[in-house]
């Protein structure tokens, strides 16, 4: 069964051995931005299916905010809709879902534990994303019931406005 760091953990124990490698930024969880390159050393997910660019915000087993820079060259744009392109709501959510997974592996003590993306509930979706928009996705850790399994408040903007927002359950297991 994973185990949980507790909130007032600054460094999970499995990883302060390697808190003075330059390669180790992305698994400080005091670390409040993460790079393109922080990020994929904590999610499984590459291209085309990695959907967070940047970590903008991140407060320990709280919350993150991301980015995604949504571009036409992207594979689902040929075919969703033709010559009136829409990021899918599904891939909207899954961006959200991958922020969640930020906050959740950095909670995580041990690099063998792994969140799944388990559930969506109440989600609603208020506009269109398009290509040139930067989607900006706040996900809020809501609890954790039975060291097993997480919920999230997500929220998902364009230009401050709202475009997506519900719940997400993640899985919390060993791999």
């Amino acid at each position: 069964m994973p185990r949980l760091l507790d909130r007032n953990t600054a460094k999970p124990p499995a990883l302060k051995a390697e808190a003075d490698s330059p390669d180790s930024a992305a698994l400080n969880p005091v670390q409040s931005v993460l790079t393109l390159a922080e990020i994929q050393k904590l999610l499984p997910h590459r291209y085309p299916f990695l959907l967070v660019d940047r970590v903008i915000d991140y407060v320990p087993g709280e919350r993150a905010i991301g980015i995604k820079n949504v571009t036409f060259n992207e594979p689902q744009f040929q075919g969703h809709f033709p010559g009136q392109p829409i990021m899918p709501g599904v891939l909207i959510v899954e961006a959200m879902a991958q922020v969640g997974g930020v906050v959740l592996t950095q909670m995580l003590d041990s690099s063998e534990n792994l969140f799944l993306f388990a559930g969506i509930d109440k989600v609603r979706f208020r506009r269109q994303v398009t290509p040139g928009d930067q989607l900006i996705m706040t996900v809020e850790l809501i609890c954790v019931k039975q060291r097993r399994f997480a919920k999230m408040q997500a929220r998902a903007e364009v230009d401050d406005k709202l475009v997506a927002e519900g719940e997400l359950s993640f899985f919390l297991g060993v791999q």
